[in-house]
């Protein structure tokens, strides 16, 4: 056989990726069962790496990964890595169910509404995708930025080397919550919430679109590659992936989003992470504005202080991503109502 012969078998084989399980499809109670159980494990993993980052993020110069890394386990151990993991976990229950929910509903909803539209399917995903995580990342935060804020306050009691902010220290969660309530009310407790929402459902919407974009462009790359080992005839002809190769191809689409999304929102996040983190009103002096905090960072190290903290802020979105998205299409299979329909 010629090996323009070949190309275009090979081009005429289509490769059948399994079938999108939708909301309606979920058996709701295992759903958030076993998402609450996995994505706490998850994040049990990914949180040092969010401590670095918040540490980097909140100091006043500049302070390598490496170094910051190495002087929280010098002066505060393995614990330092975790300063405010019970709190984070905390929220990040009810949060992520929120998440799941709101991504799920929109998802489907706005998906169904495309396809009577008669747009094409490439546009229908790219469209359902975006709009999903739009409404997830704004109705998550409504949940999770008090929680961001208590976290973060007890990531930064670190000092010297650490990177850590200034402010009073607090022995727990629950002192944090109450020292944050009688000197800034409520409000103190959604401190960023606005640029939250302006970071991160932008961010969830260009990652959700970029996702769905980057599985097509890794499937026509290199999924008939990933398919030639163990590849699994289909009734219709083409080849069906295995699982295996299903889950290469979501983690590296996932990793590329996340690093495009970390890229474009780093400068936000900072500011939000600044926000959030100095005290509000005390001792009758106001805690800075937005302005006045990029005002601060430029003036500490020039724009590319906007930046720190970009390595750990990359990685851990990127392996967050990948960890993410391979745990929920997994979540997802576990606990479709008729599992005979997804072999």
């Amino acid at each position: 056989m010629s090996l323009s012969a070949a190309e275009e078998e090979s081009a005429e084989e289509e490769i059948h990726i399994p079938a999108d399980i939708e909301w309606k499809m979920l058996d709701k109670s295992k759903f958030f069962f076993l998402g609450a159980a996995l994505f706490s494990g998850v994040s049990a993993a990914l949180y040092p790496m969010v401590v670095l980052k918040t540490r980097q993020q909140v100091s006043q110069s500049h302070v390598s990964c490496v170094r910051t890394g190495v002087w929280i386990m010098r002066y505060e151990g393995l614990r330092g890595l975790y300063r405010g993991f019970g709190t984070s976990l905390t929220g990040t229950i009810p949060a992520r169910a929120v998440y799941m929910t709101a991504l799920e509903v929109t998802k489907s909803n706005v998906g169904t509404t495309a396809t009577r539209l008669g747009l094409p399917e490439p546009s229908v995903a790219a469209v359902a995708n975006a709009a999903a995580g739009l409404s997830a990342a704004m109705a998550a935060q409504v949940v999770w930025t008090p929680v961001d804020v208590i976290s973060q306050r007890l990531m930064t009691q670190g000092s010297g080397g650490g990177g850590g902010g200034g402010g009073c220290k607090s022995a727990s969660g629950v002192d944090a919550f109450g020292k944050i309530l009688r000197t800034d009310g409520i409000r103190g407790l959604y401190r960023g919430f606005g640029i939250s929402i302006l970071t991160y459902a932008p961010s969830n919407a260009v990652w959700w679109a970029s996702y769905s974009m980057a599985q097509r462009v890794v499937w026509n790359g290199v999924g008939c590659m990933l398919c030639r080992n163990g590849e699994e005839r289909v009734e219709n002809g083409g080849l069906r992936p295995d699982a295996k190769a299903v889950m290469a191809v979501q983690g590296v689409s996932a990793a590329m989003a996340g690093g495009v999304s970390a890229l474009i929102t780093m400068p936000l996040d900072t500011i939000k992470t600044r926000l959030q983190v100095l005290d509000g009103e005390e001792n009758g002096r106001k805690g800075p504005s937005f302005w006045q905090t990029v005002r601060n960072l430029v003036r500490e190290g020039g724009w590319t202080a906007c930046y720190r903290g970009l390595g750990p802020r990359c990685a851990s979105m990127s392996v967050s991503a990948t960890t993410m998205i391979t745990t929920y299409e997994f979540l997802k299979r576990l606990s479709a109502k008729n599992q005979g329909a997804l072999t």
